[in-house]
This record gives C-alpha cells, sequence and structure tokens, in this order.
C-alpha cells in the first residue's frame, strides 16, 4: 500500500513540477490601423457696410465704408461690386436716387487714391484675394464729385457685393 501511495505523490509531484516548470507563457500581440479622414470643404461670406456720405453741398465729399470677407483659409476669391440700383446707373458713374426724385452721381473705389473704380468685371475691376479663415476688412473707397446741382432730398442706392471663389 505504501507503494501505492509512494506512487500516487510521485505522480503529483510530477505533474505540478511540469506545470510549473514549462516554456513560459507569452502573451501574443498583433497589429492593425485605422483610417481617418475629413474633407474640408471651401466656403465664404461677405458682408458689406453703409458707406454714409452726409450732406452734399455741390463740393467734392469722400467716404469709406467696408466688405467683410470670411474664406477657409487658402480660398482665392474676388469681390465685385454692381451698379447699384439707380436707374441709368454703371459701375464708372453710379446714381443715388432722390427721395423727391432726381439722381445724385458716385463712384466706389478699390484704391484711396480713388483711382481704381471698383466694378464687376473678374480681372479687370475687381479685388482679388485669398482667405486665411479669419475675417478680412476690404475698405471702400467712395466719392460724391463736386459741381452736381441735385434736387434737395435724401439719395440712397444699393449696390450689391459679389464673392466670387
Amino acid at each position: 500500500m505504501f507503494n501505492i501511495n509512494k506512487n500516487r505523490i510521485i505522480a503529483a509531484t510530477l505533474a505540478v513540477a511540469v506545470m510549473t516548470s514549462g516554456a513560459p507563457v507569452y502573451a501574443a500581440t498583433t497589429t492593425g490601423s485605422l483610417v481617418v479622414t475629413a474633407t474640408v470643404l471651401a466656403s465664404c461670406t461677405v458682408v458689406g457696410s453703409t458707406i454714409a456720405f452726409g450732406n452734399y453741398t455741390s463740393t467734392q465729399v469722400d467716404q469709406t465704408g467696408n466688405i467683410a470677407v470670411l474664406c477657409t483659409n487658402g480660398t482665392s476669391y474676388t469681390i465685385g461690386l454692381d451698379a447699384g440700383a439707380g436707374t441709368g446707373a454703371t459701375t464708372s458713374v453710379r446714381k443715388m436716387t432722390g427721395s423727391l426724385g432726381g439722381t445724385l452721381n458716385y463712384a466706389l473705389y478699390r484704391d484711396s487714391g480713388r483711382t481704381n473704380n471698383w466694378g464687376s468685371t473678374i480681372g479687370t475691376d475687381t479685388q482679388a484675394g485669398t482667405g486665411t479663415g479669419l475675417l478680412q476688412n476690404l475698405t471702400v473707397y467712395g466719392r460724391i464729385a463736386s459741381a452736381q446741382t441735385p434736387l434737395a432730398g435724401v439719395y440712397t442706392d444699393t449696390v450689391t457685393v459679389t464673392l466670387t471663389y
């Protein structure tokens, strides 16, 4: 009986020894990838301010306004100004319409010297720029020439700002 118990003890001891002294067990690893994508679309917004010339007394009046542009970084754009709503207006001679009738001629320019007309023909009389992703302000230089004899009243016009990108 002693031999049977002795054999069992030896077998159990060997089993424990084999289980605890075997080759080390390592965790397995593998790799893969996760693809991440996004598309940034070019976009722009534009807002024009008011150009308030004030009182006109038949002498030249100069005033400025502002066009605020917000375009995606790196987006090329051009800003054009149409002739306005005045009857017979062109982009070089715009016309405000009076509250009691009549018109008052004025011009809009891209430069402070008021030599570069601001019109609507891309590549000719528009203003080009490139978006930065931040608000950009462009100055519009306005002038009412002297020696006009309009009727008394309040004169207004609406010029459409077109941003092309």
